[in-house]
């Protein structure tokens, strides 16, 4: 039989001393239970300060920072943001002069649009599909195809195309909750950036792909030109959108800095969603900011993590 394999002589171990090595978390980091004072800013200053809770507050001071030096902070929306009653919060960061440009995919304007007309959204997919009503709303395809086709004739972009159609509708049910027409109405870009097929409202008789890819592609190149306002200190946020909004990014930022000499540089980019996609943390988080910047993931449900988000900005610019 053989000797017994060899083992290491743990007696001969050099260890070190633990004021020596360098501490990643130390006890002034760790979060405070609630005291008397209840208010929020005091809840974000208890938060540890450790992993995604700095990144937060990273963020939140990016944002924060880019408002007051009147840098770019880009806004860009998937569907669900929109249909989990985050309008609201949103708004209040574009009146506050935050959001500079608020772009988002097919779905999150059909969501808005039906939202501000109709006073609700959200059809139950499944039930729709086995008999064929899945997304044939009469309603919201024909109005917002029609204003499409009306907007290639003013050549005017998707999104501001959206906004004047529910501004013309004097019985709208809730204008104040669209994120398209309060853009719009305190004149900031709101863009729309459409998959052709991929939406409801491209199975409707009245869809029109020539208007649909005409006012989408206008705000394609609307979108690529605030990107400028990205440099030197820009944020920009993608909410909710896992393929389109970060592929349309990229592709706008390579526009922006093949006119600007490499510019926009040195922003931050911050990819918020439920969960990790490949697209968001490739398109949004790492290449743009791969020479200059820094680029976030914040993963959490939109309807807790948006708020949070909308109102540590509205403290830190109220505190100063």
């Amino acid at each position: 039989m053989s000797d017994a394999p060899r083992e290491a002589d743990l007696s001969k171990i050099r260890t070190i001393p633990i004021s020596g090595r360098a501490n990643k978390v130390r006890a002034e980091d760790f979060s405070r239970p609630p005291g008397k004072d209840r208010s929020f800013h005091a809840f974000l200053d208890a938060m540890p300060d450790v992993l995604v809770a700095r990144d937060f507050r990273n963020v939140v001071a990016a944002i924060a920072s880019a408002a007051r030096a009147e840098r770019g902070v880009v806004l860009m929306l998937g569907g669900h943001i929109v249909k989990t009653g985050l309008a609201p919060v949103l708004i209040d960061l574009m009146r506050r002069g935050v959001i500079t440009h608020l772009a988002m995919n097919g779905s999150a304007a059909i969501h808005d649009y039906e939202m501000a007309r109709f006073g609700g959204t959200s059809e139950d997919v499944a039930a729709g599909l086995r008999d064929g009503s899945f997304g044939m709303a009469e309603e919201t395809g024909r109005g917002l195809n029609e204003a499409f086709v009306k907007g290639m004739a003013e050549e005017r972009g998707m999104g501001e195309s959206v906004a004047r159609a529910i501004a013309a509708d004097g019985t709208a049910a809730h204008p104040e909750l669209s994120v398209i027409l309060n853009a719009w109405r305190m004149d900031i870009p709101v863009t729309v950036h459409a998959a052709l097929g991929a939406e409801i409202i491209h199975q409707h008789p009245a869809a029109n792909g020539a208007a649909i890819g005409d006012t989408s592609h206008r705000d394609f190149r609307r979108l690529a030109a605030s990107l400028e306002t990205l440099d030197q200190g820009g944020v920009a946020l993608n909410c909710g959108s896992a393929v389109i909004m970060p592929e349309v990014f990229l592709k706008a930022l390579t526009i922006a800095r093949n006119l600007n000499e490499g510019a926009p540089r040195n922003f931050v980019t911050v990819d918020l969603d439920m969960q990790r996609h490949y697209r968001p943390r490739v398109s949004v988080v790492q290449r743009p900011t791969i020479d200059s910047g820094k680029g976030y993931e914040i993963t959490g449900h939109h309807e807790i993590m948006v708020p949070m988000l909308c109102w540590a900005v509205a403290d830190a610019l109220d505190v100063g």
